[in-house]
């Protein structure tokens, strides 16, 4: 079986990343497709938060390389402050001198074919980066969203630095892949000699991860539950609208609205949340609700009444990862977000139309009504939507991209070998 580097510091037991759910799905399916991974990862002390409750989805026998790695936020931190120069280009830039050591090393003793790196940490990139020259080995940058964009990061130092491993990452890598349409013809115009360098795999569901997933009888509740799974964003994920919207609907179908219970599952920014509510009065309708285990946040969706997207225009770009799990779900989904962008793409080739842009109150307040009058009439995602989406499909596309590159690259030694 071909081998293959796979550079990447969300990985379990790192807790609170949908990003661990893209390399560990890889890791998994690869060798269905003939890929034996070897990943490079984190000590788990750099991890902020740990969890278990992914650790043993991590296939026996894989090889899994932990460089020491610090947290410089946390460890290098004397009465809150910790040097600049240590945190970047991220809080983990630690990890790069062990990473390097130990991925040579790991190059040397396994000899694998390919090497594999994924943002959004920077430093993943910067590994991959020395570890390809050192090695020789064709490199594919797996970026999923954009790096260096307008105003992130917003510190322009560490911006400047974004933009250096951006641009470099760009014109060495083999590949570098992305996870939105959106996404590459934006790196496609801003580097536009690498343009056929540039390719789409989207995130997707784990089949395997719902199999034998329980879930409560949908309605059983007196409440009609609409849920958010996973981090709301102040600016990119601004529940503003949602809020003056549910007031809107309290003042127009107060019947329909006490119905309502929008659930906010793992937000984050719960504080934010709760304030924006109580402002505009309808903190009856919010719930708040803590981290729970993956499987049980599968059980959660395959239960909702129905399931809320959160995403602004400026992040036409970029699809959450977590919408791949609504889609499996198969449940009403309710999307706040750019009718033009990637995230309402998804949705609307999977036969969905309940969109409304994200800052538009009273669009929102008609869905909402609409929802809480007859939930059962949303579209349900198709079938063919549900199929395609599948990480064993991505995983299948990831092996026949490495397959294309190491095959070429063979191709250019025989010949020059001749």
């Amino acid at each position: 079986m071909k081998r293959v580097l796979m550079i990447a510091f969300h990985f379990p037991p790192l807790r609170g990343s949908s990003g661990i759910q893209r390399t560990l799905r890889f890791v998994q399916h690869l060798p269905r497709y003939g890929w034996q991974p070897i990943v490079l990862t984190a000590h788990p002390r750099a991890y902020e938060s740990r969890s278990d409750d992914l650790t043993a989805e991590v296939p026996e026998g894989t090889e899994v390389i932990r460089a020491p790695a610090w947290d410089a936020a946390r460890h290098f931190s004397i009465r809150g402050k910790y040097p600049s120069f240590a945190a970047r280009p991220d809080r983990w830039m630690s990890w790069l001198p062990g990473a390097v050591l130990q991925g040579a090393a790991a190059i040397r003793r396994y000899r694998p074919i390919a090497i594999w790196s994924t943002f959004p940490i920077a430093t993943a990139h910067k590994i991959g980066k020395h570890l390809a020259k050192l090695s020789g080995l064709p490199w594919i940058a797996d970026f999923r969203d954009p790096m260096a964009q307008e105003g992130y990061p917003s510190n322009p130092v560490t911006w400047r630095h974004f933009e250096r491993i951006e641009r470099e990452t760009i014109a060495l890598a083999d590949v570098s892949t992305f996870t939105t349409p959106g996404a590459r013809e934006l790196y496609a115009r801003r580097y536009p000699a690498q343009r056929e360098k540039i390719i789409v795999i989207e995130n997707g569901y784990d089949e395997d991860s719902f199999s034998n997933v329980s879930c409560a009888v949908v309605g059983a509740n007196e409440s009609i539950v609409l849920v958010h799974s996973g981090t709301v964003y102040p600016k990119e994920r601004d529940p503003s609208a949602l809020m003056v919207a549910l007031r809107m609907l309290k003042e127009s179908a107060p019947d329909s609205y006490r119905k309502l219970k929008i659930r906010f599952r793992a937000a984050a920014h719960e504080n934010l949340i709760r304030e924006l509510a109580e402002v505009q009065g309808v903190s009856e309708a919010i719930e708040i609700a803590p981290s729970i285990q993956y499987r049980a946040a599968l059980s959660e969706m395959l239960s909702a009444d129905g399931l809320l997207v959160l995403q602004s225009a400026s992040c036409n770009e970029q699809i959450p990862a977590k919408l791949y799990e609504y889609i499996r779900a198969r449940r009403p989904i309710i999307a706040l977000t750019d009718p033009r962008g990637d995230t309402a793409g998804v949705l609307q080739r999977a036969g969905i139309d309940s969109i409304a842009p994200l800052d538009d109150p009273q669009a929102i307040q008609q869905l909402l009504l609409r929802f809480c009058t007859a939930p059962t009439s949303f579209p349900l995602p198709n079938e063919s939507a549900v199929a395609g989406a599948s990480r064993s499909r991505r995983s299948e596309e990831l092996a026949e991209l490495l397959a294309r590159l190491t095959e070429a690259r063979e191709s250019i030694r025989s010949r020059q070998i001749i």
